[in-house]
């Protein structure tokens, strides 16, 4: 096995774990707040630390990821990671919980920090593109595994400490492959220094994908985070439908470098807006069996979204370097934590409409949901709009170069 290939593996078992944090965690709460007489918003608190040390490590992993080199970045994320398992399975208060999922979200945002920029480093071209995508996909992959897993485990009366020992297993096999590797060196000399990085950024390219991440990230995480809640009144399995949409942008994402290959990178951004702009709508105005239809459509949509952004900031601003791809991805999760109070205000508003024309009971639930839905959907309709001159900027760009190279070959 190459140097190459194991740093791979390991960034793919990095993710799971991350993924594995969040699905399983979320998969425990019942048990956690009855064991514990914790309060609904108290178990809330718990959860947005992960959501906190996250983008936290993610900016600060990638300001120091030339000086410090990503295998001390992942080596800090193994000890932070252990140090949040371990924390977690013999906490004994609200405290120590908050403490121990604060780590974790660390932990992953090294994982981000490091991973990325090492992909980008090690592989070029479609190949990047490629393998972007596949190591993204461990993070839906990896949800699904871990919601089964913990399914399965309190279906059989296992208790909430056994299911948090499971993200170890993935904790050990990342420290595992990454043990006495060397890590690739920056692929441009100017994006070894903060300065070269911090020049790169200011470009029209770069601040323009760093604003459209806010609107992809909040059209993946937010209907995600709320379709759930709405298709339970809609006479679909909101479970199943989670499991498809993450069972599937996994799928995806493993063929991700042939359809780059096939459309290009802003080619499969503009085709991802589009199907999830029509995956949201139809969230939003179908029931029962449809809901299905429209699990499929919009987990086509946004399973290219996050790879691609970060593999479009890669191959085309390679300058802005490892500090370039934390703050992109990290935008993105700043953007989804602060559209959810958004999101909760706008069901808020849209169920008080429809309780005011008589709607009650589960009727006044679905059709409120399906109301804000129907307003979440602007989210991707922008970004139809904002890819389609991209993409027009981008070929024309490739035609003004490729002119460019046949006069200096005729000269």
């Amino acid at each position: 096995m190459t140097n190459a290939q194991r740093l791979f593996y390991g960034s793919c078992f990095a993710l799971i774990t991350t993924a594995l944090s969040f699905s399983i965690r979320a998969g425990i709460l019942p048990q956690l707040g009855e064991e514990l007489s914790l309060s609904a918003q108290q178990l809330g608190f718990i959860n947005s630390m992960w959501f906190l040390g996250f983008p936290l490590s993610m900016i600060v992993g990638g300001l120091i990821y030339n000086q410090v080199g990503g295998k001390i970045i992942m080596q800090f994320a193994f000890v932070v990671h252990a140090l949040g398992i371990l924390l977690t399975i013999y906490a004994g208060s609200y405290m120590v919980l908050l403490i121990s999922t604060f780590f974790i979200g660390l932990g992953n945002g090294c994982t981000e920090a490091a991973c990325n920029p090492m992909i980008a480093d090690s592989y070029k071209g479609v190949t990047m593109s490629k393998m972007m995508n596949r190591f993204h996909m461990w993070f839906p992959g990896g949800i699904v595994i871990g919601s089964l897993v913990s399914k399965f485990m309190t279906d059989a009366g296992m208790s909430w400490q056994s299911q948090i020992w499971v993200i170890m297993i993935p904790t050990v096999l990342y420290a595992y492959f990454f043990f006495g590797q060397p890590w690739p060196k920056a692929a441009e000399a100017e994006a070894a220094t903060l300065k070269g990085n911090l020049k790169a950024m200011v470009s029209p390219l770069f601040l323009f994908i760093f604003f459209c991440m806010a609107l992809t990230a909040i059209t993946e995480f937010g209907p995600q985070q709320w379709v759930g809640l709405i298709m339970a009144k809609s006479g679909a399995q909101p479970m199943m439908i989670l499991a498809l949409v993450t069972g599937l942008m996994a799928v995806a994402r493993y063929f991700g470098g042939e359809a780059v290959h096939q459309f290009n990178t802003t080619g499969v951004l503009l085709g991802s807006a589009i199907l999830a702009t029509i995956g949201v709508f139809l969230f939003s105005t179908q029931t029962g069996a449809m809901a299905y239809v429209a699990a499929i459509v919009y987990a086509l949509g946004i399973a290219y979204f996050w790879p691609n952004m970060l593999g479009f900031i890669a191959e085309y601003v390679p300058k802005s370097g490892a500090i370039g791809l934390s703050l992109v991805g990290a935008m993105g999760m700043f953007s989804s934590s602060i559209f959810q109070p958004i999101i909760g205000r706008w069901i808020d508003s849209d169920r008080a409409e429809m309780a005011a024309q008589g709607f009650t009971g589960d009727e006044l639930e679905l059709l409120s949901g399906q109301a804000t839905l129907g307003t979440m959907v602007l989210f991707p309709l922008i970004l139809v709009v904002l890819f389609t001159g991209l993409y027009l900027y981008m070929r024309k760009r490739k035609v003004k170069a490729a002119g460019s190279d046949v006069e200096m070959a005729s000269a």
